[in-house]
């Protein structure tokens, strides 16, 4: 596990950026926070970092969208937002294709078992509560985000373990 603190909206995206120039094809990320805490923000930056196209927006209504990686060779990015989803069997009707892909679910905890054997799993702490009004993350107020590594299996996924190592200088 890897705790960081994150100040603002542009230190956020920094964190998407730094881990998603750390991810593959394969990778799942799971995000939870409350609304307005940077779960998007953080998206937007894997998508710079990554290159991928179109405009990295919540997919609340639309549930996942897909960003095409810059050259057809590049995985795309596919964003979901679980939160609508009653069931884990509804992540999995939505036909991502998870082996060639680099996928980040908002509010997917309680589904991701069913889509992925390893998965990286980052909790955003606002230490404060949020109205409707600071949505998307435009204030400053501290951020607290812990990364965790995830695997059905008794082994820890040493592939984001060796990721979270990567960012324990991140913001020093």
């Amino acid at each position: 596990m890897t705790t960081l603190s994150v100040m603002s909206a542009e230190a956020m995206e920094a964190l998407g950026r730094r881990v998603g120039a750390l991810l593959n094809a394969g990778d799942v990320v799971v995000l939870h926070g409350p609304l307005g805490a940077g779960k998007t923000t953080f998206t937007r930056g894997v998508g710079e970092s990554l290159g991928v196209q179109g405009a990295i927006a919540s997919p609340t209504f639309v549930v996942a969208r897909t960003h095409p990686g810059r050259v057809a060779a590049d995985p795309p990015l596919v964003h979901v937002d679980a939160y609508r989803l009653a069931h884990a069997e509804e992540l999995v009707d939505l036909d991502i294709d998870y082996d060639h892909s680099i996928v980040l679910i908002e509010w997917g905890r309680a589904f991701v078992e069913r889509v992925a054997s390893q998965w990286l799993e980052i909790d955003i702490d606002t230490q404060a509560s949020l109205s409707e009004d600071d949505y998307p993350m435009v204030d400053d107020r501290e951020r607290i985000v812990t990364l965790t590594a995830h695997s059905r299996s008794a082994e820890p996924s040493q592939r984001f373990t060796l990721l979270m190592e990567d960012l324990h200088d991140f913001g020093h």
